[in-house]
């Protein structure tokens, strides 16, 4: 039996097995309870956050007929029906997934089209799901256009798109709009340790914690890592070989860098800098890893005691260096660390940048009690100003008199007059 990816393995089959769109469950599921459904629906979101997921649910809750075979429409679809159990595996005929990105024309749309005159063959409802919907064309949208508004009672249009911006509003005027939310990482790792547990499989939970991390709030791209990782490490998740799948840096180098620039040592931040030219790790990952970490730092300096994290090895060394790094050079490392990603495709060599970048600060950084001293400005100031100031009296005092008595001799009529 081939290996099937934790991705469809553990894909939500109902409402309740759905994570992080509570808003969007709860909202759907009282429309199927009150049957008050409307014939369009528009899912936005980024990638793998449960668009098409719920398009199917919902399929499966309009169509199913119970363990008894005597069910209607419900929140709670049994999953062992045979429109259950066909949806589940694709095969279900009056369930119809088109993918816009490979069919965007209006030949492609108006073949769909003509199968909505046909009542439905198996199921309750026919279900048209037109995925990255936004990719159809001009003329496309305007051939599906009066059939989305009016359908026929036992038509339902499911629209997703990752960008919803680029459909026409006289399309989103004609359609229910729900935005699927990014997954929090705590949502992720929970799910991750759930699918873990069940697989029978150990982790080290800061590996889980890299692993939700680097999804950026996909729950598909969570799981599909997840797999990577448990080859990587052959069966076994452990902190040092997610990192190094990763190629994400080690939370012990960012904590020295950090501390170097509180502490203006600027010969330990490039001596830092050349060990992860050495262990080959992403410059733009540890800036990455800079930003993540001087948020938290700003939090606990501004709202002490919120950001602590009892199951964060690193909470205390963060702590320490939120009381010793102003609160305003802080702010300063986040800007300069968000900026200066954009900088390390324009410079030669990346881990060059990271140098500069980072050494921007303690350009930038106000040296107390010597300020004065190191200044290029004040300090060639400084002593013409001493020498100006007591030479400055006595020619405003003895000038007085000679300006007074050349004063005559510059007031001398010419002869003749």
């Amino acid at each position: 039996m081939s290996y099937l990816v934790l991705a469809r393995k553990y894909r939500p089959r109902n409402f309740t097995e759905m994570v992080g769109q509570e808003h969007v469950v709860q909202a759907l599921t009282n429309a199927l309870v009150q049957q008050r459904l409307h014939h369009a629906y528009l899912f936005t979101g980024t990638r793998g956050v449960g668009k098409t997921t719920v398009s199917r649910i919902l399929a499966k809750s309009l169509n199913c007929q119970g363990a008894d075979g005597q069910g209607g429409i419900t929140a709670e679809p049994c999953g062992v029906c045979q429109a259950c159990r066909d949806i589940d595996a694709g095969r279900f005929v009056d369930y119809t997934e088109l993918d816009a990105a490979s069919n965007r024309g209006v030949d492609e749309v108006q073949s769909l089209l003509e199968q909505a005159v046909y009542k439905p063959v198996q199921g309750r409802f026919k279900v048209f799901m037109i995925d990255e919907v936004h990719m159809l064309t001009n003329t496309a949208f305007n051939a599906m256009l009066k059939t989305l508004e009016e359908p026929p009672e036992y038509l339902k249009f499911v629209l997703a798109t990752t960008d919803p911006q680029k459909v026409p509003v006289t399309v989103l005027s004609r359609c229910l709009q729900f935005n699927l939310r990014p997954m929090a990482p705590e949502t992720v790792f929970e799910h991750l340790t759930q699918v873990l547990a069940a697989e029978q499989l150990s982790a080290e939970p800061l590996a889980l914690r890299l692993l939700a991390r680097a999804a950026r709030g996909s729950m598909r791209d969570a799981l599909s890592l997840t797999d990577q990782a448990i080859a990587f490490g052959n069966g076994q998740l452990q902190e040092a070989g997610v990192r190094q799948m990763l190629g994400s840096v080690d939370r012990s180098h960012v904590l020295q860098l950090i501390r170097a620039l509180t502490d203006g040592d600027g010969a330990t931040v490039v001596n830092q800098v050349n060990a992860l030219r050495l262990q080959g790790v992403s410059a733009a990952a540890t800036l990455e890893d800079m930003a993540m970490l001087l948020q938290r730092m700003a939090v606990m300096q501004m709202v002490p005691g919120m950001a602590h994290d009892g199951e964060d090895p690193d909470a205390q060394g963060l702590a320490d260096l939120a009381s010793a790094m102003p609160a305003e050079e802080t702010q300063l490392l986040y800007s300069l660390c968000l900026h200066g990603r954009t900088e390390l495709g324009l410079a030669p060599d990346e881990y060059a940048a990271l140098t500069m970048v980072l050494l921007r600060l303690l350009a930038f950084q106000p040296q107390a009690g010597t300020a004065e001293k190191k200044s290029p400005l004040t300090s060639p100031r400084a002593p013409l100003e001493a020498t100006a100031a007591p030479s400055a009296a006595p020619v405003t005092a003895s000038s007085a008199a000679p300006a007074t008595a050349a004063s005559p001799s510059a007031t001398v009529t010419p002869p003749g007059h």
